[in-house]
Formats: structure tokens, sequence, C-alpha cells
């Protein structure tokens, strides 16, 4: 799923709006965020449409929590920048301030009663049903959003949506006939699916550092910084029975479970405890940042960290990103405790040396190589294949799949979208981390059955959909020229 979305991703740019506001009804989770500077609070242009770090950081965020969701919880900041996803929420961005900007000019528009009605739709801010004011402001709070910021994500999802159902046309006969023909073609295959595992393989050090002397540029140290920290700990401050319910009957909405139902006082007692704790310290922390940036107050520590390290917040680190050397920052939450920050140096990322990037490189250049000589053994093998040393199939057909050995449902089916788009008896497709080698030895038309009349109409919507959307880009892309500001937002 993780590497389907990855490649289809131009695709879901239509539905982030809508999955940003299906997390609403979660709970509230903890949003990630991103450390980059900015220009003015931008970090790019597109055509007269400005991107702000706001909105990519609140996209970034519903991209992060959607492949985390998908690992069950174990995503991490070093993995989100391996998978790219920063690029994946710039382009979704820049995507549809292209749409945006074509709507400018078209003159599409969204009324003010449409937003709000769009807003009183969103289950998460429904109370028995209806809108709940408080619970939205409640969300806005936790978010640190203003209500203008999200209205306005609301009201630009409406015009790219207005703007993309002037694509939608319906289906004609000849193309339904076409479609019809193709989805109930059966092949008989004769195939053998090739691994990584099929392939030998030894990284030679004279080859990965020629290779690395190609792609140096791409091994770099992380940006570091040199802190002074005065951290302001809570476990000190001591509050009542009375002072914690009050305060939990003040900011419920703060305290829901993973399915977004209130919690009650017993389960949120921790917490709230330590919420509580914080708000009572945080004067405590103010008066420590003066005096540290008086002179008055010694750090509690002195440390070099790479940008991003766990030791402080991702907000700490977004921070940190915007200010200069000197800068002392006004204390943050940082777990149960306090951080006021002192930035000393910083040192700019740099290439690595052959021997720092050595396991690095290793890694890629032995990825890159086994593919090589994975392709270079499919294509033997294709040059071979017969029936004493690969895999007879029965009759497959789109919907009849699951009969692929070495295959799994959803390899099977892009597999299968891949061969019955292709032209060749025999050839060599690859899927993820597999490549399938086959050659058709039988085929025949299938009998259409009259209950999928629908079915095969909605294929060819959704196809004439992407078709006309993938085009509608495409002529965008020249019409919207994009001035990023920040480095490492695109490839």
């Amino acid at each position: 799923m993780i590497s389907w979305m990855q490649k289809h991703n131009k695709y879901l740019v239509w539905t982030i709006w809508v999955a940003t506001i299906a997390f609403i009804g979660a709970g509230f989770v903890g949003w990630g965020s991103y450390s980059f500077g900015s220009k003015a609070g931008n970090v790019a242009k597109v055509g007269n449409i400005e991107i702000t770090q706001s909105k990519l950081n609140m996209v970034y965020s519903n991209i992060y929590n959607q492949y985390n969701e998908m690992l069950q919880g174990k995503l991490d900041d070093k993995k989100a920048k391996e998978m790219g996803l920063i690029k994946q929420a710039f382009s979704t961005l820049a995507t549809q301030a292209k749409i945006l900007n074509f709507a400018q000019d078209v003159g599409i528009i969204v009324s003010d009663e449409e937003v709000a009605k769009m807003l009183e739709e969103i289950k998460g801010f429904q109370k028995d049903g209806l809108f709940n004011k408080e619970i939205y402001k409640g969300y806005l709070r936790s978010q640190r959003l203003k209500a203008k910021v999200f209205e306005a994500t609301l009201r630009d999802d409406l015009i790219i949506n207005k703007t993309l159902a002037l694509l939608q046309t319906e289906s004609l006969p000849l193309e339904e006939e076409t479609v019809s023909a193709a989805m109930n073609t059966a092949d008989k295959l004769t195939y053998k699916v090739l691994t990584a595992s099929d392939v030998t393989f030894t990284a030679d050090e004279a080859k990965v550092k020629a290779y690395w002397e190609t792609q140096k540029e791409n091994f770099m140290t992380n940006k570091t910084y040199a802190l002074s920290i005065v951290w302001t700990q809570t476990s000190d401050t001591v509050i009542t029975d009375e002072e914690l319910k009050t305060f939990y009957e003040a900011n419920t909405f703060n305290y829901t479970d993973a399915n977004g139902k209130q919690l009650l006082f017993d389960a949120a007692k921790e917490k709230a405890s330590r919420d509580l704790k914080l708000k009572k310290t945080k004067k405590a922390a103010q008066k420590s940042y003066i005096a540290f940036k008086k002179g008055k107050l010694e750090s509690s520590e002195n440390t070099t960290l790479p940008v991003g390290d766990l030791k402080l917040t991702k907000e700490l680190w977004d921070e940190i990103g915007q200010k200069s050397i000197g800068n002392i920052l006004k204390p943050k939450v940082v777990g149960d405790q306090y951080a006021t920050v002192k930035i000393n140096s910083i040192e700019e990322p740099k290439v690595m040396s052959f021997e720092e990037a050595k396991e690095k490189v290793t890694e890629t250049y032995t990825v890159e190589a086994k593919k090589e000589a994975l392709l270079t053994l499919a294509e033997s093998t294709l040059e071979n294949l017969d029936e004493s040393n690969a895999t007879v199939s029965d009759f497959i057909t789109l919907e009849n799949r699951d009969n692929l050995k070495s295959l799994n449902s959803q390899e099977s089916l892009q597999f299968l979208q891949k061969l019955f788009t292709s032209s060749k008896e025999k050839g060599i497709i690859s899927i993820s981390n597999k490549i399938v080698v086959y050659n058709i030895m039988e085929q025949k038309l299938l009998g259409m059955d009259a209950n999928k009349t629908n079915f095969v109409k909605d294929n060819v919507n959704q196809m004439k959909k992407r078709t006309f959307e993938t085009n509608l880009i495409k002529m965008l892309d020249t019409k919207y020229p994009t001035e990023v500001y920040m480095e490492g937002l695109i490839n």
C-alpha cells in the first residue's frame, strides 16, 4: 500500500484535504511537522499563488499520519525523510496551486455559505449530529491554527473540486465495448517470478567508491546546532485534586481515545495532570528565560544536535530553523518540562568523505546493482522460458487473479493491469521489488455478464477522468511556473 501511494501520489492530490478532515474525527491526533526556513513565511510561489510554510506543514502532517497509521505508529522523522514525504507534500500543494490559478483565470468561485456548509458537515466537529462551535474552537487551539487559515483550506478544496468537476464526461458506447473486451479477456501464461534473492551479489569497494564519486552530492552530513539549554522541570510543581478536576472539565476536548471519544476523568487524569503542571510552571520558565537572557542564569547543559534530533520537539526545531546564531528562544514544552534554547553556532551540511558515507553508499549501490543484475537475469530467463522451468497458470482475468503463485493479491493486480494493457505476447514486468517474466500461451474472450454493465461504465469514467486530469496538469505545468525558495522540496 505504501509503495502504491508513493507511486500514485499525483492521483491523491484531489483527496488530500478530505483526508485531512478525516483525521479531525480521529481524536485530534498529534501531527508531524517539518523544519526549514522560508521567504517571508512562504516556501514557494506557483503562478500568482504563494505556498506558505504553515500550509506545507499542514499537508506534510496529514501525509505523515497516513503513512504512520499504515506503519502502525512506527514512522519516525528519519524514515519520513527517506520516503520523501516532504517532497510529496510539496508536490501536492504545487499541483493544487496550479489548479487554483486556473480556477482564478476562468472565474470559478466558492461562496461563504458553501464553506460554512462544508465545515458543518465535518463529523469531527459534530456533537449529537450537529455542528458544535466549541469542539471546532478546541480543535483549532490544539493544532495552533487560526480559523481563517483552516477555512481558507476548505475553500481551496471546494474550488479544486468544482474545477475538476468540469472534466467529468459520461462513457460512450464504443468506449464501453472496448474496455469490456479488455476486462473479459482471459490469458493462460507461462511465467516466472524473480526477486533479489535470485541473484548473487557482493559489493566491490572499488566500484562502491566509483559510484560515490558520481553521487557524492547525495551524501551530505546533517546540519547541526551547538545549543545551550535551560531546562525548567515540572516535577516539583504541586497541584491539588480540586485544581486537576477543574482543569480537566475546562479542557475535555483535549482528552479523547483513538476513536475520538471523550475520556472520563480517571482515564485522562495522568495526561491532564501533566498539562496542568506545565501550565503552572510556565511562569517559572519565563522567569528563567529572562534571567538566562540577561546572563544571570547558567545553562543546564551545552550540546550539539543534528536538525530534527528527538531530544527536542518538531515545533522547537521548526523555530530554531528560522533563527540565527546568538538568538535565545522563548521557553517551549519538551515532554514534561520547558526548554529555553540559545543557538551558539551552526554547522551547515557538507559532502561526506567516502569513509563517512561508506555504509550508506554501499547500501544504496547494492540496491541499484542488484536491480541491474535482476534485470539481466530476467532478460536471459525470457529467452529460455518454457513449461519445464516456469509456472503455468490457469486462464486469468483482472478479477480472477488469486492463483498466481509467488504474488500476493495486490501484486497480482498490478501485474495483470500492466499485462492487459500491453501488446507484447512475451515480456518482462516489474512490480515493486519483483520481476515477472511471462509468455502468453493461449487467450480467449469470455462472455459479458449483464450485471457488469455499471462496473464497466464506472471504470471507463474513471479512466477518462484520470486522463483528463493528467493532461490538464501537463498544460498547467507550462502555464504556471513554480518558483521554489527553499532547497529539498523538489527532486
